[in-house]
């Protein structure tokens, strides 16, 4: 019986190499279901082990670099698809781009991963394969794509594991990518079997599915054994969510609407155990530096004995209305309505915040390129101080996404306010990654995270990246939450950073080259 199924399968198996490139997209596809909120862990193994199978059938780079191609249009056009979402907000005016959108995904992205098929040749035997395969992935799949061209490092294949704290707990000494790449070797060992059925090449590819399960043993050993801290600080945080539809989130006809329901929502019950209010992305769209009318308007949402976070459109005046600057900002506000210290975005959204090469882009572009803001950046690794709490780091947006690059490495601060709005892209997979990603920063730098969100998803993550409390995807409302700054802990990719992994990755190449050369000389 066991020999009938090898040979039907042996027969697939001849029979998918036909159509490669084929085969390499559909894998692609079905590595995008690893990633939440789907995390089909299975989809790991089959995707990587199955392109590994690919690697090892031809050693022409041409044919390797296709296959690539196709594997990484299919990863990227599925797995952002929900990017497009933000074009049906207005869909009479932009909605005709969204296919292209996935067109250019797929067309651009797909191009971080032509390195890994070719890097593959150079291996002189499976494991070498396995090996240059997944170091390359690391350096230039994940880490690379998140510095290019200001970079967008999302949907990291570690992500697949965010839905378990335990399995995420390695992050505080490889970080991300380093998780990357041990997660992409496992995944990638059942190439054995597949090119060999056996009773021998099958329980190889059992150790990979062993060795991820001691992963997991080591993560429920840090979370059992964690320090519970009784005493330090306890900050009380109120999350506001109003879930404002996109559609109205800019309309000037409801801004003042949009805010009252921010006001009333932050009200709640009685709010004076409450330290800090937490508002949204861009929930003022008015600048509250010198608005004093919408400044006292929102006193009464402010805590009687505490603080209102919020972000806002802040303009700086210049010489001439060409010379005004506009920055999306966060803002610090008292009782008495004084505005205590602020916060420009520094990581600003390509095609969102600010379209690069604007003024070389064709007539029939200008009109949508007009619909997007020109942003000013601000400075990065900042932090606010108010007296009597730890200082925190201000981060907006995307700007979670950029692993080892979001808090300062000297002095760094024990808790962190990430203001959000994943509106644009509906109920989709966006705001489920976004999420995951704040849970990868919490445990890397070992810091407690505040993430309040226009619409969902709002959250407290420990620095372990446990949620402690969420507000769901579209849900509206408000939800009190203890965080304790003083849980924070030192990592070791805290302290070096993406130095770890890409010293992990540029090491095992190096070393498999240099066993190959020695066994060539031999």
């Amino acid at each position: 019986m066991t020999d009938k199924l090898i040979e039907i399968w042996q027969i697939v198996v001849s029979k998918l190499l036909v159509h490669r490139k084929t085969l390499a997209l559909l894998l692609g596809v079905l590595l995008a279901f690893a990633l939440p909120p789907f995390n089909q862990i299975w989809a790991l193994f089959v995707s990587f082990s199955m392109v590994m199978f690919l690697c090892c059938q031809t050693n022409s780079l041409k044919k390797l670099a296709a296959q690539g191609y196709f594997f990484g249009f299919g990863f990227f056009s599925v797995g952002f698809y929900w990017i497009g979402n933000a074009l049906l907000v207005d869909p009479v005016k932009t909605g005709w781009l969204y296919p292209i959108t996935l067109f250019l995904n797929g067309a651009f992205f797909g191009l971080f991963t032509i390195a890994p098929f070719m890097m593959s040749k150079l291996g002189k035997n499976t494991v070498a394969k396995i090996i240059l395969f997944a170091a390359t992935w690391c350096l230039v799949t994940e880490w690379f794509r998140g510095f290019f061209l200001t970079g967008f490092p999302w949907n990291p294949i570690s992500s697949a594991v965010s839905f378990s704290p335990a399995m995420l707990q390695t992050l505080t000494i490889w970080g991300t990518y380093g998780l990357s790449l041990v997660l992409i070797i496992l995944a990638a060992w059942p190439v054995f079997w597949i090119l060999n059925p056996s009773k021998k090449t099958a329980f190889i590819a059992v150790l990979s599915l062993v060795t991820m399960d001691l992963l997991w043993e080591y993560g429920l050993y840090v979370l059992v054994n964690r320090p519970h801290v009784q005493d330090g600080n306890s900050i009380m945080v109120r999350l506001v969510q109003p879930s404002i539809p996109q559609s109205l989130k800019w309309d000037r006809d409801v801004a003042e609407q949009n805010l009252q329901k921010y006001i009333e929502l932050s009200k709640g019950s009685d709010n004076h155990y409450i330290d800090f209010t937490v508002w949204g992305e861009t929930a003022s769209p008015f600048d509250l530096t010198y608005d004093s009318a919408h400044v006292a308007k929102i006193r009464k949402a402010i805590p009687k004995n505490g603080y209102l976070v919020t972000g806002f459109l802040r303009r700086e005046i210049g010489a001439t209305a060409a010379e005004d600057a506009l920055y999306n900002s966060l803002a610090v506000i008292n009782r008495k309505g004084l505005v205590l210290d602020t916060y420009d975005k520094s990581h600003l959204v390509p095609f969102g915040e600010y379209i690069p090469l604007r003024q070389y882009l064709p007539n029939w572009l200008q009109p949508i390129a007009n619909s997007v803001g020109q942003f000013g950046n601000g400075m990065q690794y900042q932090t606010i101080n108010i007296e009597g709490y730890p200082e925190f780091a201000p981060l907006i947006c995307y700007e979670i996404i950029f692993s080892g690059q979001v808090i300062r490495k000297e002095n760094k601060p024990k808790w962190m306010i990430v203001l959000t709005n994943d509106g644009w892209y509906g109920n989709s997979a966006g705001p489920y990654q976004h999420l995951a990603a704040a849970q990868m920063r919490a445990v890397e730098e070992g810091i407690s995270i505040v993430r309040s969100a226009n619409s969902g998803i709002s959250a407290v993550i420990t620095p372990y990246g446990m949620i402690k409390s969420r507000l769901e995807l579209g849900k509206e409302g408000f939800l009190d939450v203890v965080v304790k700054p003083d849980t924070a802990r030192e990592t070791i990719f805290g302290k070096y950073g993406n130095t770890i992994p890409v010293f992990m990755s540029l090491s095992l190449i190096l070393l498999v080259l240099l066993f190959s050369t020695r066994r060539r000389e031999d």
